[in-house]
Parts: structure tokens; C-alpha cells; sequence
């Protein structure tokens, strides 16, 4: 009987090991949560360039925006366990939409997923109209300290990055700041070169150009330590030195996720070509204008062991933002 029941279950075993063996068989699909154009889009196609060679098949992108990238997340997590399909996610899906959402939540980002490796890191930074009296965030607090709520601020949407930066900040610096919701950063930044708001808080890419020209003014990166990698932004000074004692560090990542059941080895081998890929110099140098830098994981494990890491942090910010979505 044992005999037989060892017999069984090498059989079974047997399909998950040829597939795995066989990985890839056919392209490799990243799904991207976010539109085309985006940095999260740009990461994954650069990555996939690199990928391709490595992985001896194409690596294609689909955006599947929507849901705080809730819907992305599912689909992947729902498809074919077999290394094909793979999640461009990153540190507020995986770690923030659990404390946004709640009982809303179609998946469990440990639960749900094989996690591969982080491919990138960056930070949001806060700007202001050049026209605004506040030649630094000094200047910006005490301005905001003696007009209470006045100063406006617009956000990518409740519960997104620029919204939890824009709350921590205000609760760090014990300031006021009048929120004010967009549906993406694009809307929001028009509206801020239009001179209808203030202050932004957000991602990079889109920034750092009117930064660049003159019409937008940096106060400060999100991140605890300046962001030394972004050409013109070196002297702009990051949360340690404005917040000293506050734990202020709006640092986020991107990262590849497969469906939780994939066979370990299949995911050794996308671990293998996304480490490669990230590492390259070519795939580093395009990041840099985008205001990232290229970051990768040792092993499958330790990445799954920063998310847990990453959880508390990630609850404590939408908290303090008070943000819950449906």
C-alpha cells in the first residue's frame, strides 16, 4: 500500500514538474494594474526587455487599471498557476489596499501570491508653484501654522500614495492642509501649474520636469534620505533631516508577483531573469529619470518576508489618513 501510494503521488507530481522543467513554454505575460505611460507601465516594460533574452520567450505587458489595482491583483491571482502570468505589484497593493479596502478585498497578498523579487524603489516628492512665497518646507510649515487649513494640496485619490504622503506629513509637521482628490496625478498637477492649488505630493515622473523648468519649486522627497539618484533633485532634502525623530519615509517599490501554486521551480527561474534583468545597467539608467532606482531580493523568501515586514507600516499610514474605499 505504501508502495502504491508513493507510486500516486509521483504521478501526480509529474505534470507540475514537466511544466516546471519546461518553463517558460510560451510568452510570459506581465499584468500591469496601472494605464500605459505611467512609471509602473515604463518598469515593466523595461523589465520585460531584458527578461525576454534571458527567458528565451517574449514578455508581454497588459494594463488592467482600476480598484486601486485590486483588479489587476485578482486576475493574476486567479490565473493558471504556472509562472505565465505574472503581477507588476507594488507596496500599496500589496500592503495598503488590505487596510483601504477591508471586507472588499478580493485576494490576500501572502495568501494568493509567489512573490519573485522587488524590481525598483522610489519615493514621492513635494512641490509647490513657484510663485508661492516658500523658498523651502520650512518656510511651507510656518506658513500653514499660522493660516490653519488654507494652504490646498492636491492628492491622486483617497487611500493612493500622494494622499497617505500628504496625511503623514501633516501629522509629523502638526500642520493643517486642506486634501483635495483627483482621479490620477495628472489632473492634480495641471490644476497646480494652473495656480489652484498649493502643494503636491506625489510620484516623479511627471514632476520632476516643471521642476527642472522652473515653474514647480521642491520642498521635499517623501523618503527619509535624499534622493541623490535623480539629476537635479540632489539637494532637496528628504524627511530625517526636515523631521528629525519622526519615522516619515514614504519609500515604495514595484515588484513581481505570480499566482500562489506555482511550481518552485518556475518561480526560481523568474527570480533568476528578474534579478538579471533589474541588475543590468541599461534597465538602472532608464529608471533614473523616472525618479526610481533598481532594487532586487536575494531569494522568493526574503521578499516574502519584507512584505510581512512592510504590512505594519503600510496599516499605520492608511490610519493616520483615515481613507477607507469600497
Amino acid at each position: 500500500m505504501r508502495r502504491r501510494a508513493a507510486l500516486l503521488a509521483a504521478g501526480l507530481a509529474l505534470p507540475a514538474a514537466a511544466r516546471a522543467q519546461g518553463f517558460p513554454n510560451r510568452p510570459v505575460k506581465v499584468v500591469v494594474p496601472f494605464p500605459p505611460g505611467g512609471a509602473a507601465d515604463i518598469t515593466a516594460r523595461l523589465l520585460g526587455e531584458h527578461m525576454a533574452p534571458l527567458l528565451g520567450q517574449s514578455v508581454v505587458v497588459e494594463n488592467r487599471p482600476g480598484a486601486g489595482g485590486n483588479i489587476a491583483a485578482e486576475a493574476v491571482a486567479r490565473a493558471a498557476p504556472d509562472g505565465h502570468t505574472a503581477f507588476l505589484g507594488g507596496a500599496t497593493i500589496l500592503c495598503a489596499n488590505k487596510y483601504l479596502y477591508r471586507g472588499a478585498m478580493p485576494f490576500d497578498a501572502l495568501r494568493d501570491f509567489a512573490h519573485v523579487s522587488r524590481v525598483s524603489v522610489g519615493t514621492t516628492l513635494l512641490v509647490a508653484r513657484a510663485d508661492r512665497p516658500w523658498p523651502d518646507f520650512a518656510s511651507m510649515v510656518a506658513a500653514a501654522r499660522r493660516s490653519g487649513a488654507k494652504i490646498s494640496a492636491g492628492n491622486s485619490g483617497l487611500g493612493t500614495v500622494s494622499h497617505l504622503s500628504l496625511s503623514k506629513l501633516a501629522k509629523e509637521a502638526r500642520i493643517e492642509i486642506s486634501h483635495v482628490p483627483y482621479r490620477g496625478l495628472a489632473p492634480s498637477l495641471n490644476d497646480l501649474l494652473a495656480g489652484n492649488l498649493d502643494l503636491i505630493f506625489d510620484g516623479m515622473p511627471a514632476i520632476v520636469p516643471h521642476v527642472r523648468e522652473g515653474r514647480l519649486r521642491a520642498l521635499a522627497v517623501g523618503s527619509a534620505k535624499r534622493v541623490t539618484y535623480v539629476p537635479g533633485l540632489e539637494a532637496v532634502p528628504g524627511m530625517a533631516e526636515l523631521l528629525p525623530g519622526t519615522d516619515m519615509d514614504m519609500e515604495f517599490w514595484y515588484c513581481i508577483s505570480v499566482p500562489a501554486g506555482t511550481p518552485p521551480a518556475a518561480v526560481r527561474r523568474l527570480h533568476a531573469a528578474t534579478v538579471a534583468a533589474a541588475r543590468t545597467p541599461d534597465y538602472a539608467d532608464k529608471l533614473l529619470p523616472l525618479g526610481f532606482s533598481a532594487v532586487t531580493d536575494e531569494s522568493p523568501e526574503g521578499f516574502t518576508d519584507f512584505i510581512r515586514r512592510q504590512d505594519p507600516v503600510w496599516r499605520d499610514l492608511v490610519a493616520v489618513s483615515g481613507a477607507q474605499l469600497e
